[in-house]
This record gives structure tokens, sequence and C-alpha cells, in this order.
């Protein structure tokens, strides 16, 4: 194999204290017929579906760090496909449908739960929005529906309906086919299966530059172990898509936040589902460890910061403690912080750039786990072809030129 998972396996491969020789990184190669900048989920995604869809084999996947090191490795795990415009459907769906299946795609158990995931009202406007989605969701053939709150209490029993609640349950809707994965599990399944279709996947590799031709097309890149060439280079860096297409003198309409999350100490399995709450700012999910996996806000103001502002996660528990009080007496473990690139309507960039052979697939925000399949599917097909692919075609840089924008932010209240 040619990339190693982390420190977190050393020594525990068949009783072996230092790394095979099958395991470390290779040389870089001297050409390749496309690069993939970042080992995240979509990067590897992107590298597994060029490789296994559109038969791009010599495919670099370089990453800074570690594997799966950044954002993949810090977020909540939710899975749905419940937005409200006809583009985000169209994506989050397509990723849906491949999430049903990935497992056995792979080869490797990603660990995806269709558990279901309740998005809750508390208020005649929280309500109407709900229903909006419900009824638009079903329009378009993806499963969804209403539920009364006694209904809601009887899917998720550890919830408190009760009507003297700062915020009421006052209903929900329920996304059944949605649920959780597990994050690093899907960047190691991408990765493993990658690998094994000849893709190099070139960890502590930072790309220093964009090598370009005289007809301004993309060549190849420099990095930190030397020069790789490629006449097709996707930029997949979460966090870091701004500096690394300012290599290529291409401006990014994106800003950088810090998204917070936590994670309790772990129980015996007391949460049946995933519970979202856009009107106080949380939701909330147990892992397989038995951990509760509590999603917080991002930060007001612009930062790099992998920590945040401690009133976000305190207005988070807040509301966590009212919904479930059994929880009140709950230990967090850790608290942390991840930095999303969001654009102004709070929806990616998927597509193609002002410089020929440059692509750019970015500006997830706080949906970038969900989409990761369909996402590096599209991405990989737009490079493979030089086109956009059409679910990905509406999510270009243009719109921001057109105003034709995709505004799940305002749509929903907050954009997860």
């Amino acid at each position: 194999m040619r990339y190693h998972i982390g420190n977190l396996l050393r020594g525990s491969l068949s009783g072996q204290t230092g790394w095979p020789a099958q395991w470390r990184d290779p040389a870089p190669k001297p050409s390749y017929e496309a690069i993939v900048v970042g080992a995240g989920g979509h990067g590897l995604a992107t590298a597994y579906y060029l490789a296994s869809r559109y038969g791009v084999n010599r495919v670099a996947v370089l990453e800074k760090g570690w594997l799966g090191g950044g954002n993949t490795g810090r977020n909540t795990t939710i899975v749905r496909s419940n937005y409200l415009w006809q583009e985000s459907q169209g994506i989050y769906e397509h990723a849906m449908k491949l999430w049903q299946d990935l497992s056995h795609e792979l080869n490797y158990n990603v660990m995806y739960s269709a558990r279901g995931v309740l998005t809750l009202a508390h208020s005649v406007h929280d309500i109407q929005i709900v229903k909006r989605h419900v009824h638009a969701n079903r329009l378009s053939g993806i499963d969804n529906e209403w539920l009364t709150p006694a209904q809601t209490k009887e899917f998720c029993p550890p919830l408190n309906i009760s009507p003297s609640l700062r915020y009421p349950v006052l209903g929900a809707s329920l996304q059944r086919r949605g649920g959780t994965a597990r994050h690093d599990a899907v960047a190691w399944g991408f990765a493993r299966a990658a690998d094994r279709l000849g893709v190099d996947i070139i960890q502590n590799c930072e790309v220093t530059a964009i090598r370009r031709g005289p007809d301004g097309a993309v060549t190849g890149v420099e990095t930190t172990r030397g020069a790789i060439a490629a006449p097709k280079i996707g930029v997949v860096a979460a966090g870091h898509t701004s500096h690394v297409m300012a290599m290529a003198d291409v401006r990014m309409p994106l800003e950088s936040y810090t998204l917070q999350a936590l994670v309790s100490e772990p129980v015996k399995p007391v949460l049946p589902c995933v519970v979202m709450s856009n009107g106080v700012h949380a939701y909330i999910s147990q892992s397989d460890k038995g951990e509760l996996v509590i999603g917080s806000g991002t930060d007001q103001y612009l930062s790099y910061a992998q920590t945040g502002a401690l009133h976000i996660s305190t207005h988070t528990l807040e509301a966590i403690s009212d919904l479930f009080p059994a929880f009140r007496r709950m230990r967090m473990l850790r608290n942390w912080g991840g930095i999303v690139d969001v654009t102004v309507d709070r929806s990616p960039i998927v597509g193609l750039t002002p410089v020929p052979g440059l692509f750019v697939n970015c500006g997830w925000g706080t949906g970038g786990f969900k989409a990761t399949p369909g996402s590096g599917e599209v991405f990989a097909a737009t490079i493979a072809k030089g086109v956009p692919h059409p679910i990905a075609a509406p999510f270009s840089m243009e719109r921001f030129r057109t105003g034709r924008l995709i505004d799940e932010a305002a749509a929903a209240g907050v954009a997860h």
C-alpha cells in the first residue's frame, strides 16, 4: 500500500513496531494524468472515482499533513439529503444513493447507519419552514415526512416535548434514510480502494506553487518533496482553498470560519437517531463507541483557529440539556473546531476555473461530509471530461457573477 493511516495504528499491525516498507510514502513520480490536492474525504473520493469510473489511474493525491487529518476527522458524521433547492437536492441525493452501497463498493465498512434524521420545529415559523422542506423533498422523490410532537417522541424517546420548554417541540420532519457514517473509516475506505487501482497517496507533501505553461494552462505543481507534472489539477483542500488557488492567481469568493463541536463520555445506547434543531442551533447523535456527538455553531468572525469562542458551545449545551434532560449530567470529553470555507450562499463551488486544467471543489461550509461520495464522483467526472458534470453544473463560480445563487443558508436558517 502507498499510504499510512496515522500514528494511531503504529505498532498495531500484526504486532509490528515500525511501518512495513509497503506502507511508506512513495517517492513522487515525475508525471501523472491528474493531481488531486488534499487527502480528505472529497479528495480521496475524487481519486477513487477517477480511477474506478473514468479510467484515470495515474493520479497523485497530495496531502501536506496526513490522510484524513483535516475536516474529515473533525466533523459530526451526519448524512442526509433533505435540502430545499433542487440543485442541492441533486448533489446530496446523489451522495445518499452512493452512501447506501458504499461499504460494499469499497469493500470497507464505512459504518453507514440509516437511523433517521429528525429536524425539530419550535415555532409557527419553524413549522412552515420544515413542512416546506418536506413537500419540496417529496415532490422531488426524496423521502421526508412530518411528525406530530407525540410521533416525534415515539421515534426518539429521550426527547423532551413538554410545552413548558423555552423552545417547545411542535413537531419535526423525519428522513428515515438519513443517519451517520464513521468519518475516518470513509477516508480510509476510499484511500485503500484508490490505492488498489494505482493511485499514489503522498502524505507530508505540501504544494508550494502551481506551474503554468506559456498558454496559461497548468503543467504541474511544486511541493516540499519536489516537482510533479500533470496536465490537470483538482484542488480539494478544505480550509486552505484560497491559499492554494492564489498560487494560480485565482481569487476565490470564500471566507473561513471555525465550526465547533463536542463529544461526551461514552455511554450505553441511549439515542436512537440524529436530532437537529435549526431554531436553537444544536444537533446530536450517538456514535458506535457510545459518545454523544454534538454539533455547535460557527464563530462570528473569520479565523483559521481550530478552537473557538466558549459561548458558542455553551449555548448549544444549554439547548441540548433542555431537549434531553437526561443528558444534563453527562461530561464532555473534548471540544474542537474545524476550519470551514463558506460562500455567500453557503453552497459549494464545484467545477472549472479561469485557468485551463485547474479545477476546484470547495465552499461546502458545514455540509461537506454528507456529500462526500457524491461530491467525489461528480468532481472526478468534471476533471476527467473537462466539462462540468450535470449535477455539478449549477455550482460553478459563474453564479456569483450572474446572481443565480443557491441560498440554502436562508432556506434552512442554518447551513447544516
